[in-house]
């Protein structure tokens, strides 16, 4: 049974991105946040995986228009990336970016929900999840659906605004959420405790990007 305020968030997010989906990747928002942690990701994953050329299966949870799955398949690494979306609209524009870029063969994509992942346990080797965890209702829920579909050794990375200093406070809790509404960024501990209570192991938290502050999150399953 979804709760009211479930419903909710889930409804304001799906009419957001569904009518931001064409303009997206013209937005401010990718130079000041998306751009850094795509870097960002693309550094630890590379130096994770960097001496192991096994294949490595990668769930992009909340992939938008496909930005960070195209960068992961057209790279040197060894990868297939299934893209998740909750909105249409975007895993639409994420399918046309990567049939545009020849990168269809190394790319699958799917609507799903990610509290309630619709794909089987222990499939993937690493998830990624990059700033959109802020619009999931249950956020314990959808850590511990991260963990259920990943392989034992596998990789949680897992992006979202840093909002513990007083510049991240400025911008996520007062402009972004002011803008957005339905919406909440977890305090680092928070996050934190999410990974152990969802089983994750050698769980490692880093801040990046001084002027709009971002946390990764990385447990390993």
């Amino acid at each position: 049974m979804v709760s009211e305020h479930a419903a909710t968030m889930k409804s304001a997010a799906r009419r957001e991105f569904d009518g931001w989906a064409e303009s997206y990747d013209r937005s401010w928002i990718n130079p000041l946040f998306f751009e850094p942690t795509y870097r960002t990701l693309l550094e630890e994953i590379v130096r994770w995986r960097r001496d192991d050329r096994t294949p490595i299966a990668v769930l992009d949870i909340g992939c938008g228009t496909g930005t960070l799955a195209a960068l992961l398949a057209g790279s040197s690494l060894p990868v297939h990336v299934t893209a998740l979306d909750y909105t249409p609209e975007m895993i639409r524009l994420a399918r046309d970016k990567a049939r545009h870029a020849g990168l269809l063969d190394a790319c699958t994509f799917v609507r799903g929900d990610a509290e309630h992942l619709p794909v089987e346990s222990h499939r993937f080797d690493l998830v990624t999840c990059s700033h959109s965890f802020h619009h999931y209702p249950d956020q314990q829920a959808a850590v511990t659906e991260m963990r259920r579909v990943l392989r034992p050794g596998g990789r949680l990375m897992l992006a979202d605004a840093f909002r513990d200093n007083v510049i991240g406070w400025f911008v996520f809790d007062v402009c972004v959420a002011a803008v957005e509404k339905a919406i909440y960024h977890v305090p680092w501990s928070e996050v934190r405790e999410m990974f152990l209570r969802a089983g994750f192991r050698d769980v490692r938290q880093r801040k990046f990007n001084w002027w709009a502050p971002v946390l990764l999150n990385i447990g390993t399953a």
